[in-house]
């Protein structure tokens, strides 16, 4: 059977409401050029949604956006208007849609009008739906995200209290491993729905603020790391670093661990690396003795309000791990806002952060400060000898760690360990070392990279592993340890 001229519009008018079709202005445009006429679709302020301009009787359509008629028609001027209500998704009000054209409206070109309001109702209708949706996914990736800056400062309690209320049960642990995974940035939003759906929504899932082409995937089950691997075979180029398992106070710790391991995993044949299981030095330290000195060198901080306290450690510690920038895209603050706080430490701490040995001294107190329940109490330490970051150092499993660290570089003719100290002495400044070392900026760089593959830590970047190297070079008496406010004698 043929098609008739009516089947063939209507055809025409459906096939707008395919999933690769749904455009009002098209249907706009469609509703004109089969009346031959002119179309346009306004909302109640008069501003136009689609098609062509015109000019409209302002009561007349005070009236139809007011539900008091549905249609009207008017003729002048050698020109037919026909307007028709067409209601919007509540809370919206209703739009109107007018048509113009020289000939007058007979029944075809009145009922394709009518037809026509029909399906923009439905388009619109499912372009909100569509909206809210993704609001509503905005504002889930925005509530995230404002969770994870909770963690990344130490505010688990009101971490768990905003997680509560969308993700029952998200953060009702103590412990829990963090992973970033690096891919293409255009694909970033894919790869987060394929954490969430991976994880079956038992994760918390961060776009990362600072990083594009990086996923942030907080998860306290054990099962979430192998389905997130399972996400490399699907997606290529992409990578996976994991940390160990830690409080969720250490977020922040965890962080870096999975950060450290990304660059790792980006040179294995299976794109995936946890964090390495190494000696670290803090490991080989008496605690007691440890966490005396800590609490002595932060003291000038406890004079604070515990929230300030808290906000000035975690951003401070955020800062010296990564970049100020960086640090501040993570905790959604300005960079001016984060070396504020960081300059803040520096005077309370009477400190230098330029200096590396510094940087290093405050990033171990810091960090070790994490684990530590109340800071320690006025004179609690008068009661035994004062530990320096001397008598830390001096301790023989620090020493044979630092010496068989270090060491791996004498083998190398190019003198790397000189290179090294000399530039960790210079601020990791390539350009002052080279002039104390006679040679040329590059050739400095050079040196340095090639000693992260010796070490098995990355160096050209701030951050813990750096630290460990630099606390190495104290160890073994190649720096001289740093003076902080209190802590004169170590």
């Amino acid at each position: 059977m043929k098609d008739t001229p009516e089947a063939s519009w209507a055809q025409e008018l459906l096939d707008h409401l395919r999933p690769t079709g749904r455009d009002v202005r098209r249907v706009v445009a469609w509703l004109a050029d089969t009346v031959r006429g002119t179309a346009s679709l306004q909302d109640d302020t008069g501003a136009l949604l689609a098609g062509t301009r015109m000019t409209l009787d302002e009561e007349l359509v005070a009236d139809i956006v007011a539900g008091r008629i549905a249609s009207a028609a008017w003729e002048g001027q050698g020109h037919h208007l026909r307007l028709v209500m067409v209601e919007r998704p509540h809370p919206l009000s209703a739009g109107v849609l007018a048509v113009s054209r020289p000939a007058p409206f007979d029944r075809r070109a009145s009922e394709i009008v009518t037809r026509t309001a029909q399906v923009v109702e439905l388009l619109l209708r499912a372009q909100e739906a569509t909206e809210a949706g993704n609001r509503l996914r905005s504002a889930a990736s925005d509530l995230r995200l404002a969770i994870l800056q909770l963690l990344m400062v130490e505010d688990t309690m009101s971490a768990r209290r905003v997680a509560a209320g969308l993700w029952p049960g998200l953060l009702e642990t103590d412990t829990a491993c963090v992973y970033v995974l690096e891919g293409d940035a255009e694909e970033r939003d894919r790869l987060a729905e394929e954490c969430l759906d991976a994880t079956h929504e038992q994760a918390l899932v961060v776009r990362c603020p600072a990083r594009e082409e990086h996923v942030i995937v907080v998860t306290p089950g054990e099962a979430a790391g192998q389905a997130l691997r399972s996400l490399l075979d699907r997606n290529p180029g992409t990578f996976l670093g994991g940390s160990f398992r830690q409080s969720l106070a250490r977020t922040a710790i965890a962080y870096g661990q999975a950060v450290s391991a990304l660059a790792v995993a980006r040179f294995r044949p299976d794109k995936a690396a946890v964090y390495a299981e190494r000696t670290h030095p803090e490991r080989l330290m008496d605690p007691a003795a440890l966490r005396d000195w800590t609490g002595r060198v932060l003291r000038p901080l406890d004079t604070l309000p515990p929230h300030t306290r808290a906000e000035l450690l975690a951003t401070t510690r955020l800062g010296l791990e990564f970049t100020a920038v960086s640090a501040a895209k993570v905790l959604g603050v300005s960079r001016n806002t984060v070396r504020a706080r960081m300059e803040r430490v520096e005077r309370l701490l009477r400190a230098e952060f330029s200096d590396l040995t510094v940087r290093a001294v405050a990033h171990l107190a810091l960090n070790i400060q994490v684990g530590l329940p109340e800071p320690p109490v006025e004179g609690a330490d008068a009661q035994r000898a004062r530990v320096r970051l001397a008598d830390l150092l001096a301790q023989t499993a620090v020493r044979v760690w630092a010496h068989d660290l270090l060491g791996r570089l004498d083998t190398d003719p190019r003198d790397l360990r000189r290179t090294l100290r000399t530039w960790i002495a210079a601020g990791g400044n390539a350009e002052r070392a080279a002039h104390t070392l006679g040679m040329h900026a590059q050739t400095v760089r050079e040196h340095v990279r090639s000693a992260e593959p010796v070490l098995e830590r990355r160096l050209l970047t701030a951050g813990s592993d750096l630290y460990e190297v630099v606390l190495a070079h104290l160890a073994v008496g190649d720096l001289e340890p740093p003076v902080l406010a209190r802590t004169k004698q170590g």
